[in-house]
């Protein structure tokens, strides 16, 4: 599809009618503060993989609820003092993979942590080995419908705050520099990115692409593709609760958590991107609190938004933080 959302003299204005509820703040530092009743538990397994380049770590930490979280740990083979830390969050549907999947931050020369999203690692890549315990209410298939009668049980809950952990997992480990460590990732991953950004208040940098999770009041309404389109059809069979679902993703949106962000930050849109559509990012990045921002804007591609070239700019960008 051509471009279908906002011009992009209209994108440069463009903020979110989206509202932060009061105990905004209150619901995260609770939150944030349960998880870290639980010890970290943070383990870091050598694995044999076949490279020669890199060292790699299978990684299990303790989540949301204690619950068990898988990663990666990947630094240059070698190392020995601490490095940089490069930390990841993947797309929809997707897990931590393989570890040969992820070679590009340690071959700069840091060391890159890339977090298994619970409950997901099915739909594509090499798969993911996270479970997520915890049940809900009725919901539509996918994630973005469960737990959605309320902001205590939402999914993102539980994902968001096993991104912080993930953070402080990474950071454990004496081969990394935790004053070092900036987060990444697409899409979903954008999303996630967003969110650890505004809740853990000492990253280098952040850079999110493409992100997903963004201003959901248009987000819901502007777009028919999935993931966000389980929302609606999720309303369209539970006649009558769009308000009460809208409140639940208020504790959610990037919006809110990047008006807290107190990072450099790099952002990715594209302007045919039906998937996450450039007004909610743009919205995300309007929001973003720190004022070195920037963000590279494609013109005509969909969700893939820059890939290796998006992939090139954060690896000049990322030089002058970490």
């Amino acid at each position: 599809m051509a471009l279908f959302d906002l011009s992009r003299d209209e994108l440069r204005e463009y903020r979110s009618a989206s509202v932060a509820p009061e105990d905004f703040d209150a619901f995260w530092s609770k939150t944030l503060q349960e998880a870290r009743e639980h010890d970290l538990d943070a383990r870091f397994e050598p694995v044999e993989t076949g490279l020669t380049t890199v060292q790699v770590y299978d990684v299990t930490f303790a989540g949301f609820g204690g619950h068990p979280v898988k990663g990666w740990l990947t630094v240059p083979a070698g190392a020995d003092g601490p490095l940089p830390l490069v930390v990841e969050f993947v797309g929809y549907g997707g897990g931590r993979g393989l570890p040969h999947e992820h070679l590009l931050w340690a071959s700069t020369g840091r060391a890159h942590f890339i977090m298994d999203t619970r409950g997901q690692g099915s739909a594509w890549g090499g798969g993911g080995g996270t479970a997520d315990p915890v049940g809900g209410a009725p919901s539509y298939p996918g994630f973005m419908t469960r737990g959605i009668d309320a902001p205590e049980n939402y999914y993102y809950r539980r994902v968001f705050t096993d991104g912080v952990r993930a953070v402080e997992a990474a950071r454990s480990h004496p081969l990394t520099d935790a004053s070092r460590t900036a987060a990444v990732g697409g899409s979903q991953g954008g999303g996630i990115t967003i969110a650890v950004g505004g809740l853990v208040p000492d990253l280098a940098a952040i850079a999110p692409d493409v992100p997903f999770l963004c201003d959901f009041p248009r987000a819901t309404t502007l777009t028919d593709r999935h993931p966000y389109r389980e929302i609606g059809l999720f309303l369209k069979t539970h006649r009558g609760r769009t308000e009460d679902a809208l409140r639940t993703l208020s504790y959610f949106d990037g919006v809110h958590f990047a008006s807290r962000g107190s990072a450099p930050a790099l952002f990715s849109a594209a302007l045919e991107d039906q998937t996450c559509p450039p007004s909610t990012v743009f919205a995300a990045f309007h929001a973003w609190a720190h004022t070195d921002k920037q963000i590279e804007v494609y013109e005509f591609n969909d969700h893939e938004g820059g890939g290796p070239y998006q992939e090139a700019a954060k690896l000049s960008w990322l030089r002058s933080y970490i």
